[in-house]
């Protein structure tokens, strides 16, 4: 059994001078014995039923619900309360563009058995993708500090104040870490893909919105652009946020990771996917990008339906908007608000921390895996502690948190310009991804993604609230 060719042995264990253990001696605790961890064919899966598509669902499915974390359901809030229906046009528009650039990550990782970061590593100069994934590092603990900010404070919504939020971000980041470190693979998995549930509470809340039903369809399908600053702006955000940078490194590593603790421990086991393979996690990440971008159709809806409709347009965060459903909407809707981005939270603060440990660690060619055991692995599940650790002590300094997001958003957009030019030109290079390159629909797609993406960092660099 080979090791991995690119990877060099942890630099934590170097440095302690441990002895390089047999290949996959590290992976001992993942998994249960007996299971059967392969992802089913889509012939396989009809064959089984509802159980078979369950099983096909998997990293594509948690990538699109940890899209949607708390952050961005304030972006898509914020949007309907001050836009109304105005940008419920953007839901189709962003889909195509989720769709090719997850794709093309989760293909790239099947077909070269590697993570992105390493794989990049192969073609372009280590320090452009060292400095993109340094840029994408910083956007990440922010983002964790928010949401775990968002987390709490939900908490305490539900609790009726019970519960105070400054009380709890300690305690639920320490419960999330634990969960990482102390877990077995499949638990953490499988909790991951369960957590995608309570986003269906968005569905919930449009329903409750009561929004009339031709108003919807018109402006579903009708592009409306307005030329205002404020209207650009809640534009360029809702689109900045539909493609996050952290997942592209995420979705392929959990491709790898599922590999791993199936017994797939080299790389010549894991690359060169068949047909079947690539096809069953294309239906994979397809149904995670529409279920990521109805979720986000269903907050943009009822924001506009309940809140723009009575005047509340002054909405910043996720918490704000539950908050201010109650009055128009009713608390069960509040409720379903606030469940929602609670449930979402707890799935996407370890995917922000893991999605930069991989990052780091692939770019640097390090081991890297949530289905290795911390003491074979320590570098990766140190950075995981530390990116959480930093979230924790950015609200604990009393950080604006809200204005932290802005510079987030620039530096997420400056780190997705040349990881979507990298991906892209090493997705459709044969020498490294044979008979599995991209065509030239997956090229197009991805270009004018490439394109929208561009546009809108720079935006939001000239926007007023970046230069104020």
């Amino acid at each position: 059994m080979s090791p991995d060719r690119d990877q060099r042995q942890d630099p934590i264990l170097r440095w302690l001078r441990k002895p390089v253990e047999v290949p996959g001696s590290e992976y001992e605790r993942r998994g249960q014995k007996g299971e059967d961890t392969r992802r089913p064919t889509l012939a396989e899966a009809r064959r089984q039923g509802p159980r078979g598509l369950l099983r096909v669902l998997g990293p594509g499915i948690t990538t699109g619900a940890a899209d949607d974390d708390p952050s961005a359901i304030g972006t898509y809030a914020q949007a309907g309360a001050q836009a109304g229906f105005g940008l419920l046009w953007t839901g189709l528009f962003a889909l195509p563009m989720m769709m090719a650039v997850q794709e093309l990550a989760q293909r790239i990782g099947l077909q070269t058995g590697v993570g992105l970061g390493t794989a990049l590593r192969r073609k372009f100069p280590a320090w452009l993708v060292t400095t993109a994934v340094a840029t994408l590092s910083v956007s990440n603990v922010i983002v964790i500090a928010a949401d775990l900010q968002a987390v709490a404070a939900g908490m305490e919504l539900l609790s009726h104040g019970f519960l105070r939020a400054s009380w709890l971000i300690a305690p639920v980041a320490v419960v999330l870490v634990g969960f990482q470190l102390l877990g077995k693979y499949r638990t953490l998995f499988r909790t991951f893909k369960w957590l995608t549930l309570t986003l269906f509470a968005y569905v919930g809340a449009a329903i409750l919105s009561h929004a009339h039903p031709l108003q919807v369809l018109a402006a579903t399908f009708v592009p409306h652009v307005e030329i205002s600053g404020q209207f650009l702006l809640l534009l360029v955000a809702v689109l900045g946020t539909t493609l996050s940078p952290y997942l592209f490194f995420w979705q392929p590593a959990e491709e790898i990771d599922d590999q791993l603790a199936a017994g797939k421990l080299s790389v010549e086991e894991r690359a060169n996917a068949d047909q079947d393979e690539i096809q069953s996690a294309r239906v994979d990440t397809f149904i995670g990008m529409f279920f990521s971008q109805l979720v986000a159709y269903c907050i943009i809806l009822s924001a506009a339906a309940v809140l723009h409709e009575h005047g509340k347009t002054d909405i910043k965060t996720a918490a704000d908007a539950a908050q201010a459903l109650t009055p128009f909407a009713g608390q069960i809707a509040s409720v379903l608000f606030a469940a929602g981005f609670i449930g979402t939270g707890i799935l996407a603060i370890p995917v922000l921390s893991a999605s930069t440990a991989y990052a780091i660690n692939e770019a640097a060619l390090i081991p890297a895996s949530l289905a290795a055991r911390p003491k074979r692995q320590p570098t990766f599940y140190v950075i995981i502690v530390l990116a959480t650790a930093i979230g924790v002590a950015i609200n604990l300094l009393h950080v604006n948190v809200i204005q932290a997001l802005v510079i987030a958003s620039v530096l997420s957009g400056v780190a997705a310009v040349p990881l979507l030019v990298l991906m892209t030109l090493f997705g459709a290079d044969p020498h490294h991804m044979g008979q599995r390159a991209s065509g030239l629909l997956s090229r197009s797609v991805t270009w004018i993604s490439t394109a929208a993406m561009t546009l809108a960092t720079i935006a939001l660099l000239a926007s007023p609230v970046f230069s104020s």
